[in-house]
């Protein structure tokens, strides 16, 4: 099993770990070996898994204005959790090709592995969602045949996504690309870059 393989059962272990309650508020219980690669991709899309939920219920026309504040905070908190486990990551594979030394003419990829498996994480859970849609009984055929249409894209999507991913991770091997990652910088969080957090401070 190689690394995408390996991380999309993952992601589904993770997805289907939460909806046994499909409850934002479940404690996430990860069985993977602490250090471990699984142990971390199965944090990410848990964070994610969680957030995809977060975001059906704040589209909620009749939800209470103030409830919707908190779980914008949440959402917020969420995101800043999310990038720094794929920061993580990407510390993670820094280490792991730390003695490869790139070739003279190695590309820079436009992103970094760990952002690429955020996207597949993101995308497992597409792919678990449009399924029960395609599948569920209450809904007309018409429905059922229209998501069917769409998992399949997302099925095709996966099956491109994974193969980038394993032809990004051999380049980076094979000193083809060298490996460079980026911090976000995200600013919003912060009470020194965020102008409407320090303007409250100085009045």
């Amino acid at each position: 099993m190689n690394f995408t393989e390996n991380a999309w059962k993952v992601f589904n272990t993770s997805i289907e770990d939460y909806h046994v309650l499909d409850d934002v508020d479940t404690p996430i219980n990860n069985m993977f070996p602490i250090d471990s690669l699984e142990r971390i991709l199965y944090a990410k899309n848990w964070i994610d898994t969680v957030q995809w939920h977060f975001e059906d219920i704040i589209r909620d026309e009749n939800i209470d204005p103030v409830e919707a504040l908190k779980l914008k905070r949440r959402i917020d908190a969420s995101n800043q959790q999310r990038t720094d486990l794929v920061e993580f990551i990407d510390s993670w594979f820094l280490d792991k090709y730390k003695n490869i030394t790139p070739k003279t003419d190695a590309k820079i990829n436009t992103e970094t592995p760990a952002w690429a498996v955020d996207r597949l994480s993101i995308l497992a859970l597409k792919v678990y969602h449009m399924s029960l849609e395609a599948n569920r009984e209450s809904a007309s055929e018409e429905h059922r045949l229209n998501c069917q249409k769409k998992l399949d894209v997302l099925l095709d999507q996966k099956q491109d996504l994974s193969t980038s991913i394993s032809q990004l991770l051999t380049d980076i091997e094979n000193g083809d690309v060298k490996m460079k990652v980026y911090k976000q910088m995200k600013m919003y969080n912060d009470e020194s870059l965020n102008p409407i957090l320090y303007q409250k401070e100085q009045k």
